[in-house]
C-alpha cells in the first residue's frame, strides 16, 4: 500500500475547516475563547491521530502469524509447493 494524496488532502481539508474556520463561527458569549480553543485542539489532535493510523498501515511492523500447516497449504494452492524435509 502506497501513499495516496486524495485521503490525506480530504482529511486535512476537513480538519482544517474544523480547526480554522469553525472557531470564527462560534457565537459571542462568555465561553467563546474556550470553545475556540477546544475546536482547534480537537482538530489538531484528531488529524494527527488519523495521520498516524494512516501511516502505520503503509508499512506494518507486525505481519500475520501463520502456522506451518497454513504456509504449506497456501504454497500448494498457489502452485509453488514447498519442499519439506
Amino acid at each position: 500500500m502506497g501513499v495516496s494524496v486524495v485521503p490525506i488532502a480530504v482529511f486535512t481539508i476537513f480538519w482544517a475547516i474544523v480547526g480554522i474556520v469553525l472557531p470564527f463561527v462560534v457565537p459571542k458569549g462568555p465561553n467563546r475563547g474556550i470553545f475556540q480553543v477546544v475546536l482547534m485542539l480537537t482538530a489538531a489532535t484528531c488529524w494527527l491521530f488519523w495521520l498516524c493510523c494512516y501511516m502505520a498501515q503503509m508499512n506494518p511492523l507486525i505481519g500475520p502469524r501463520l502456522s506451518n500447516h497454513t504456509v504449506l497449504l497456501i504454497a500448494r494452492e498457489w502452485g509453488d509447493p514447498l519442499k519439506t524435509g
